[in-house]
């Protein structure tokens, strides 16, 4: 395998733990961006803190009207969970790059202008990695995505790959 290809992987996979990751945290409140009464089986939602209180610019009321919303915590948890798994293992990269796109995107615009660059943060950084991700066959390197690709499901809906 080239060097291309493992820097390839190793950074699909480190991005697929940063959401992972994130799940993990908000579901048990691990104390490191959320504390164990604030987790998501302690009762509290994922996303009000942010949505009610993070939110800025032009579409903060849109972010804010949905704040604590039961459809957006399962949305926005199911989302971490599902992209982190799918670059981990490198199944559905395809799909996890629109997902995660998706997400980054609208945490981006949750919060206008970024905090501490005016124009890019780390969100559009995740969102053109993920981009790269979609085009690449990133799931073959360090991961099951030949595997993957090889399913018959798949082969019959390649936006699976």
């Amino acid at each position: 395998m080239s060097s291309r290809k493992a820097i390839l992987g190793v950074l699909r996979i480190s991005l697929g733990w940063i959401f992972l990751w994130a799940f993990i945290d908000k579901l048990f409140g691990l104390n490191f961006t959320t504390t164990p009464d604030q987790s998501w089986i302690a009762g509290a939602s994922p996303t009000f803190g942010f949505l009610k209180l993070g939110t800025t610019g032009p579409l903060a009321g849109v972010y804010q009207s949905i704040a604590g919303s039961a459809a957006v915590d399962w949305l926005f948890m199911l989302g971490l969970l599902g992209v982190g798994v799918a670059l981990i293992f490198g199944i559905a990269v395809r799909l996890a790059a629109v997902s995660g796109i998706s997400m980054m995107l609208l945490m981006y615009t949750a919060a206008l202008p970024p905090a501490h660059n005016p124009i890019v943060d780390e969100h559009i950084i995740y969102a053109l990695v993920l981009a790269t991700f979609f085009y690449l066959p990133v799931g073959n390197w360090w991961g099951l995505g030949r595997k993957w690709s090889s399913l018959s499901l798949v082969k019959k809906l390649p936006w699976l790959k």
